[in-house]
């Protein structure tokens, strides 16, 4: 459920002008595209227990929606509405109340780093199991995309250790190859203390584990997934690694064009 007060509720439903049933300049069939937008099926069965019309399906999903979920959708009315000069009873403080309304929700997702889980190759099987990993986390449901998170975090690794020379193979353990990812960070001097070092060590026996968990307590096999805790905390350690990777990634290469730029002899071949 979303956490918006009744006040709160209020001050959108003026702004949306959803008096009479309606929501802005809405019709059923415009109404169910703007949600497609945010991958909702706002004309779901699961929308429409307090009532078929706009407002009423808008309440539902302020009722069971999650957090980041509904401040999407609240952000993208907004906006909508303030474009096409739609939004009603419609004052700076009113309309500013709400976007702080939207904001506050937007801030609240159970995985703080989501935004590092996205592809960095321009491969479309990389692009396609990225979308699946932030749908699941943007609809809470975790435990659901275990399986996944593992081929997302195979693939992130495999592009990112091609390009310094590691040897990434079917048969090389993912574990194994994350290994000597960070030993080569080590010995190439991008780590600059022991203690980030032994986290990323840390990682290794992590992914080991990973394996256990995609085989046998998620979806890519008939299992018992895991619970929701469980999972949360998988996806929250997975991203916060991530984002972390991408970020030396781009200081490593700064500092090569740096090199290069310095360096007419500049040896490309050099993985550092």
């Amino acid at each position: 459920m979303a956490e918006i007060s009744a006040l709160e509720r209020r001050k959108l439903e003026m702004l949306l002008g959803m008096g009479e049933g309606y929501v802005l300049n809405f019709s059923d069939r415009t109404y169910a595209e703007f949600f497609l937008d945010f991958r909702v099926d706002i004309d779901s069965a699961q929308f429409r227990v307090g009532g078929d019309s706009k407002a009423k399906r808008m309440r539902t999903f302020w009722d069971i929606g999650q957090n980041h979920t509904v401040g999407k959708v609240l952000e993208g009315l907004i906006a909508y509405g303030h474009q096409f000069k739609l939004l009603r009873n419609s004052n700076s403080s009113l309309e500013d109340d709400c976007r702080k309304i939207a904001q506050r929700l937007l801030s609240n997702q159970p995985v703080a780093d989501l935004e590092a889980l996205t592809a960095i190759a321009d491969e479309r099987d990389f692009e396609v199991v990225a979308q699946h990993v932030r749908e699941a986390i943007e609809k809470n449901e975790p435990e659901g995309a275990l399986d996944r998170l593992h081929t997302f975090v195979n693939k992130f690794i495999r592009v990112t250790c091609e390009p310094h020379g590691i040897t990434v193979s079917r048969d090389k353990p993912l574990h194994s190859v994350f290994g000597e990812y960070v030993k080569a960070l080590r010995g190439s001097g991008h780590l600059e203390s022991a203690m980030t070092e032994r986290i990323l060590r840390s990682s290794i026996s992590v992914l080991e584990a990973f394996n256990d968990v995609r085989n046998n307590k998620s979806l890519a096999h008939d299992n018992p997934i895991l619970n929701y805790d469980e999972s949360l905390l998988i996806f929250n350690h997975v991203a916060s690694s991530i984002r972390f990777i991408k970020a030396v990634e781009a200081r490593i290469k700064t500092k090569t064009s740096v090199q290069k730029a310095e360096d007419p002899f500049w040896d490309e071949s050099i993985p550092f």
